[in-house]
């Protein structure tokens, strides 16, 4: 049963967070070069050598966890409430990623003048949709057993 559009739904979510590792998040354009804000940190991108100017480990290690948590959670069919409450769970742990990426937004050194938002800035929200939308897969699927049961 691994071909159930929840588990679509899940496998988008955690390739959508595994997205975000390589995708910036906000970008900087100066004299010096761009600045660019991604979950690993922030980077200085020269003439030619990009050199981290702030590694942001935690971060960058809650994106991989809740990705592999979305793709891990697709094995777990068998267990319809389980599989429930994981997706919740992913659920409310990003919400707490992208506040956290918001949080590290507003701290971006040199304010937010001449900075453009790149699509890592929008994949969170993407995600927690994608979760949202395994859920009440996962909720479809568990009524249609019901009322199969019923039936019996």
């Amino acid at each position: 049963m691994i071909q159930r559009v929840q588990s679509i739904w899940l496998f988008l979510a955690g390739l959508t967070l595994f997205l975000l590792l390589i995708l910036p998040v906000l970008t900087k354009h100066n004299y010096t070069g761009d600045l660019t804000l991604q979950v690993g940190g922030i980077y200085q991108k020269g003439a030619k050598i990009t050199q981290k100017m702030e590694t942001y480990t935690t971060l960058f290690g809650e994106t991989i966890l809740i990705g592999v948590i979305c793709v891990a959670n697709i094995f777990a069919f068998r267990n319809r409430t389980l599989q429930k409450r994981i997706t919740l769970f992913t659920i409310v742990l990003l919400i707490q990623l992208a506040v956290w990426i918001g949080f590290y937004v507003e701290n971006f050194p040199g304010g937010m003048d001449g900075t453009t938002f790149g699509a890592g800035a929008y994949l969170p929200v993407l995600a927690i949709i994608f979760c949202a939308l395994a859920f009440r897969g996962i909720r479809k699927d568990e009524q249609l057993i019901r009322s199969a049961d019923r039936l019996r």
